[in-house]
């Protein structure tokens, strides 16, 4: 059968401004949707076909929400919106004094270029560690992480040697914010609530979770108490708290942390960092710390006029609040999105544009049941409260109808039931259990 190779993109123009948007997270969903009454052809492109609401991949990784709840297609979502267009493919280069992109499907003319690809887990030049780690990113990485949690527990009842058994049962989480945080809540609570019914033959007390953290307390965004009080959760549920201390390697089956302290675990979460991602094609003074690309305070691209960047991917100095940057989280994103929608709109009828300025709204992450600590501005809570409006905020922000229904039920369901119901291996996993044994047998004395 003949390879199939795209040439062009079949975009027809339609002698309007052409706005193609690259990415379609937070921030590039927020604008496409902000630009359904301006008068010009908007184009999505992605490597996948739907947005994914990355706050709960957390909860899939631990069976706590099917796939599906928490994505959404592009092409349902704009399916209503005039001259909107989505194109599955990656964009390789940007071509700035043509106006144009190649894209993995052909290129394309832009008349004004978004680039809103945000951002990938930053192993610090750890190689082995990226190797082996697994990162917490995409609905693939969740799938990943779910396979690798219920197998490893598949295998602990297959062997008798304590060390294989513990290092399989045993889990590293690296990266002390909300995702790191929530992953160890997440974890404690299928060690004391579900495995316990499904893997009666194995004893509980030999799984461990590691919570690995360089600095000196959790959730740094987050005020002191809700730090304070996050660290209090975690340990009352059996999670082992590491603070001031880094991971140096780790080689798939041994982690070496900067006190010497040594952690035998199968599966190690890297929740520790992102790094923005960024196109070819731009000059290489707008590339900046972290992989982010300069900005000015409207959003644009430092040296071009109309190419502009949103979301994690884009490093602001000019907000005087924040003279380091936004922090690479979904508010801002949203909000960098709607206001370039407004400024490019004002920006084709020629008006001055407005300059952004990040309103926070606050700050939040939940630790498990009725566990949840809040930094609002008008006040901070912890507990039950918190955990309560961390679930409706959560709730009203992911896309689709059916969706938020799917979730809010399969809370309810787990709430009531101490229960998570989709403990699922979906495919083949690359390893099996002879590989593991083997492994292990080479690494003993």
């Amino acid at each position: 059968m003949p390879k199939l190779i795209a040439t062009r993109t079949r975009i027809a123009d339609l002698g309007k401004p052409r706005i193609i948007i690259i990415g379609g997270g937070f921030a590039g969903i927020e604008l496409a949707r902000n630009l359904s009454k301006l008068k010009a052809q908007v184009v999505l492109f992605d490597k996948y076909n739907h947005h994914t609401f990355q706050p709960l991949l957390y909860q899939v990784a631990t069976s706590g929400l099917e796939t599906s709840s928490i994505i959404f297609p592009f092409r349902k979502r704009f399916a209503k919106q005039d001259d909107f267009f989505f194109r599955l493919g990656e964009v390789n280069l940007i071509k700035p004094e043509e106006n144009y992109i190649e894209t993995s499907i052909g290129g394309i003319r832009y008349d004004y270029l978004v680039i809103a690809t945000g951002a990938s887990s930053n192993f610090y030049g750890l190689d082995e560690v990226e190797k082996h780690a697994l990162p917490l990113k995409t609905i693939e990485d969740a799938i990943k992480l779910r396979n690798k949690i219920i197998k490893n527990f598949e295998y602990a009842l297959l062997t008798d040697d304590d060390e294989l058994m513990n290092s399989l049962m045993d889990y590293v989480i690296v990266g002390g914010g909300p995702t790191g945080v929530e992953m160890a809540g997440a974890l404690a609570e299928l060690k004391h609530n579900v495995f316990p019914k499904d893997y009666k033959e194995l004893q509980m007390s030999h799984m461990d979770i590691h919570l690995v953290e360089a600095t000196d307390r959790l959730l740094n965004g987050m005020s002191a108490d809700s730090s304070k009080k996050a660290l209090q959760f975690l340990e009352s549920m059996g999670v082992k708290v590491h603070l001031n201390v880094a991971v140096k390697s780790y080689d798939g089956y041994e982690v070496i942390l900067s006190n010497g302290v040594k952690l035998i675990t199968r599966t190690l979460v890297w929740a520790a960092g992102v790094k923005g991602n960024p196109i070819k094609g731009l000059k290489e003074e707008v590339h900046a710390r972290g992989n982010r690309i300069l900005v000015d305070e409207f959003n644009r691209v430092k040296g071009y006029e109309n190419i502009f960047a949103i979301g994690d991917v884009a490093l602001m100095q000019g907000d005087k609040n924040f003279p380091n940057g936004h922090p690479m989280v979904a508010p801002p994103a949203m909000q960098q999105g709607r206001l370039l929608a407004e400024n490019l709109k004002r920006l084709i009828h020629k008006k001055d544009l407005k300059a952004f300025s990040y309103f926070d709204k606050g700050s939040m992450a939940t630790i498990g049941r009725n566990k949840a600590v809040v930094d609002l501005k008008a006040f901070k809570t912890q507990g039950f409260f918190a955990w309560f409006i961390w679930m409706f905020v959560h709730l009203i922000s992911i896309i689709g109808f059916k969706n938020k229904l799917f979730v809010m039920f399969s809370w309810i369901w787990s709430y009531f039931s101490y229960d998570k119901s989709n403990r699922l291996i979906i495919g083949k996993m690359e390893d099996d259990y002879h590989s593991v044994t083997e492994k292990t047998s080479e690494r003993l004395p």
